[in-house]
């Protein structure tokens, strides 16, 4: 495969030979992936044998000296460059993800600072940091995310009213988890609400039909634009004001605040002031609404001082959150968790109709000018995404925020 070696040099390169680590990388991995009933079977053996996912490696040399060199970075960019493939690659992410704890042996894992390397600096979410993070991912074009979101251009987990989910009730499960949420936030006629992460507008649409006043906030460009066509389209202009603004600088007092999946573009070291702008905004009485993603809290600690093949390819800067840190922040902030439901299955759902779309689509991501390694890329970041939710690594909440009583 031809790879862009300006756009994507960690691919086009193999890293310096270090022939020790590749071959300590070689053991492991080969004695994970054989543990784990996920090599090729070899030839003659029985059908019994094969079934289950499995992963295919077609240059072993590159495969494991990327991995020695880079752990999961390394994984990751190997599957860019095609160097091994799975006709089930959410299934073998996903059985990755249930043993990640054991994939490397105790005594090693005290090494692992040889292969992982810290989060860089210029990822970090101040105001000029977290436009160039949103703008990195978001702004990469929206015909691409239509290439592969439902007509309600939602990116974040449906809520379906049944499994397995079909493509053509995606629509419907997005209205359902924007209602919820609308509902978990008291809001109706009148109601004045901030919402922080304006996406394409779904959200906003569905409250200024319910008679609420929306101020909406986003620093991407491209959604921006495209949110403000969809508000004046379906005549809701006058109640919703789309403002490219980053959260700290939200102004006003509000009925209620909502931010889905927005949390996780925040970066730990920016939590405090996240929940203190939540805070900030709310009237006297008013409730928040967040959706988020979540993960264990030793996990949470674990990535937040790792660069990861997620934070270098897809969302520099952004760390998904635990509940014990969403609860310590809020409460930090002077708020309380008065309702807190998980859903994770239903994100996993949405993430394989997402990767399934995409997939299909590729000849629109392809005249879009997408070339194959970033297509290798979105793919893997789907499949890499529902493995998490499937093997429950991974949660998705909706939690409701409310003042907290002084005593």
């Amino acid at each position: 495969m031809d790879v862009d070696a300006v756009r994507w040099p960690d691919v086009a390169r193999l890293p310096p030979a270090a022939p020790g680590r590749t071959a300590v990388a070689g053991h492991l991995v080969g004695r994970a992936l054989e543990r784990l009933s996920l090599t090729v079977p070899a030839a003659g053996a029985s059908a019994a044998a094969s079934t289950g996912p499995r992963l295919t490696v077609h240059d072993p040399d590159a495969f494991h000296r990327r991995i020695g060199r880079h752990g999961l970075i390394g994984f990751g960019e190997s599957y860019m460059a095609g160097e091994w493939d799975s006709e089930d690659l959410a299934g073998v992410l996903a059985v990755l993800a249930e043993h990640v704890d054991e994939l490397v042996p105790a005594p090693l894992r005290r090494l692992r600072g040889l292969w992982v390397s810290a989060r860089p600096v210029a990822a970090r979410n101040t105001r000029a940091g977290a436009r160039g993070n949103i703008r990195h991912h978001y702004d990469l074009s929206n015909d691409l995310f239509a290439a592969f979101l439902d007509r309600t251009l939602s990116y974040s987990s449906a809520v379906f009213s049944g499994f397995p989910a079909r493509f053509d009730s995606l629509a419907a499960a997005q209205h359902r988890k924007v209602d919820r949420i609308l509902d978990l936030a008291g809001v109706g006629e009148g109601t004045r609400l901030l919402e922080i992460g304006t996406g394409w507008g779904e959200l906003a649409l569905r409250a200024a039909a319910r008679g609420a006043r929306v101020t909406t906030l986003t620093l991407s460009a491209e959604q921006a634009a495209l949110a403000r066509e969809r508000i004046a389209a379906a005549g809701l202009a006058d109640r919703v004001e789309v403002q490219l603004r980053d959260y700290r600088d939200a102004e006003g007092r509000h009925d209620a605040v909502i931010s889905v999946e927005m949390i996780e573009a925040v970066g730990a070291e920016y939590w405090t002031p996240y929940f203190a702008a939540l805070r900030r905004a709310l009237a006297p009485g008013g409730r928040i609404a967040l959706q988020a993603i979540t993960m264990g809290h030793g996990r949470m600690l674990h990535t937040a001082a790792t660069h990861t093949w997620i934070s270098k390819y897809v969302f520099p800067g952004g760390l998904i959150p635990s509940r014990r840190a969403i609860a310590e922040h809020s409460a930090a902030a002077g708020l309380r968790t008065a309702a807190d439901h998980g859903y994770g299955e239903h994100y996993a759902e949405t993430l394989r109709l997402w990767r399934e779309r995409f997939t299909a689509n590729r000849h629109t991501v392809t005249a879009l000018g997408f070339d194959a390694v970033f297509q290798r890329m979105w793919e893997f970041y789907l499949a890499y995404s529902e493995a998490g939710f499937r093997s429950r690594y991974l949660d998705v909440r909706q939690l409701l925020l409310t003042e907290r009583t002084r005593p």
